[in-house]
């Protein structure tokens, strides 16, 4: 069976190209800047390093903190409930600072908000290790907003800028994006040893935050080139060829009235919960087992890196299929495995169950995002329903890491945390099988 298309975009006047919409905030570049994106996307291997090296850290100042956070806790003297903050900040603000992304893009243009994004990562990668303790929290709140303009720009400036070979260029950044994950899981105890502490380890991902901005910063000059000072780089479209519903339509407002659209949302929202969960907790957990540290996060990169094969394989399979209620269940179920095996022998059966839990979790954020195409009639309708998923759904995520960080300090053990999570998992097949319907949302 195929998959779904979306409309194609309309012709200009002359009939050469579509026009140049930003299909994530329903923005078209004024003219100076529509020039200079299309210098730019004749040379595309810019915008390809780019796009790789942003990728790469979008989930690498995240990963690279749980094989450390026993160590964290034990220098502030943390409890189980604060220390699981540290990773909870980012996630909130991840979900908080969303929306704020393309009214920055319409007002200074996706390239320079996505340097800017960069550049408050490295700042707050930094900032996580000054030696108070408000800097470590002050500092998960700036890593999480450079992460939220990422997550939301990204796939917009891949559909303006790679419209005919938008899968290969989803696959290529979220590749980057779990291969970076995995590389700062592994290298979190390493790097540990060798820079004197765990403040040497996380300050190191400081640096590939940093070549990042330096690849934008070209780009986010040539791109405002020709505008004059204070002129914004996309106006809002107004007229009537532009495609999908208007900003401040009805349409648009309807979105959140849409059950549809909610069942994606929580999709989204769950599996999320799940990842960062597996994020904060799933080293201590086979360290609380006798796991030595060093081996718990190389379980823990491994259970990262095997993600690739999920988020790889599901989305193309979703997409051949008119029906994706079977993958979603299926995802849940291999996630609900792994999780079961942390209940009965963590360490034991440690290299299993990262497996398991690795392959699934790849899979359902690859079926999640999948579903916000496959759900929607348009590129506008598809990237409203993204931005919605992202804010909610990291702000329902953002609850995981802290209840369960609180669940165990109560009960002194990982059964009744496990449990929960096993519950999630049951929600998440449940909601997968709404959102995993042969229906689209209607603009």
């Amino acid at each position: 069976m195929s998959r779904p298309q979306l409309p194609e975009p309309p012709l200009t006047r002359t009939g050469a190209e579509p026009p140049l919409v930003d299909a994530e905030t329903d923005l078209r570049p004024t003219p100076e800047v529509a020039a200079a994106r299309r210098r730019l996307r004749s040379h595309p291997a810019l915008l390809l390093l780019g796009i790789v090296l942003a990728s790469v850290n979008m989930r690498a100042a995240l990963a690279g903190v749980s094989p450390l956070l026993g160590e964290i806790s034990d220098h502030y003297g943390l409890s189980a409930t604060t220390g699981s903050l540290v990773t909870t900040i980012p996630l909130v603000f991840m979900g908080l600072a969303s929306p704020l992304a393309p009214r920055l893009a319409r007002r200074w243009g996706t390239e320079a908000v996505l340097l800017a994004a960069l550049v408050l990562l490295c700042g707050g990668v930094l900032l996580r290790v000054a030696p108070p303790l408000v800097a470590l929290f002050a500092g998960g709140a700036l890593v999480g907003s450079g992460i939220a303009l990422l997550n939301v720009l990204m796939p917009g400036l891949i559909k303006r800028d790679f419209p005919h070979r938008a899968a290969g260029m989803t696959a290529l950044y979220t590749t980057a994006m779990i291969g970076g994950a995995t590389l700062s899981a592994a290298a979190a105890v390493p790097l540990e040893n060798a820079l004197g502490g765990w403040r040497g380890s996380l300050a190191s991902w400081s640096l590939p935050a940093a070549v990042a901005a330096a690849a934008w910063l070209p780009q986010a000059l040539l791109a405002r080139r020709g505008t004059r000072h204070g002129q914004a780089a996309a106006v809002p479209v107004r007229n009537a060829t532009a495609t999908g519903p208007q900003p401040g339509s009805k349409a648009g407002r309807g979105l959140a009235r849409s059950p549809l659209a909610w069942q994606v949302t929580l999709f989204m929202g769950l599996q999320s919960l799940i990842a960062y969960v597996t994020i904060a907790w799933m080293p201590t957990i086979l360290t609380d087992d006798g796991m030595s540290k060093g081996a718990a996060g190389l379980v823990f990169a491994f259970s990262t890196l095997i993600q690739m094969a999920g988020s790889f394989l599901v989305p193309l399979l979703a997409g051949r299929m008119r029906s994706q209620r079977l993958l979603a269940v299926a995802v849940a179920a291999l996630m609900a495995s792994g999780i079961a095996g942390l209940l009965v022998a963590p360490a034991g059966g440690a290299w299993l169950w990262a497996a398991l839990i690795g392959v699934g979790q790849g899979g359902s954020v690859g079926l999640a995002l999948t579903m916000m195409v496959l759900r929607t009639s348009d590129a506008h309708t598809s990237a409203r329903l993204s931005g919605m998923a992202q804010t909610w759904g990291y702000l329902l995520a953002a609850a995981g890491p802290l209840v369960l960080g609180a669940v165990h300090q109560a009960t002194g053990g990982w059964a009744l945390p496990i449990g929960l999570m096993l519950a999630v998992c049951a929600a998440l097949a449940l909601l997968g099988l709404g959102a995993g319907r042969d229906r689209v949302i209607r603009p």
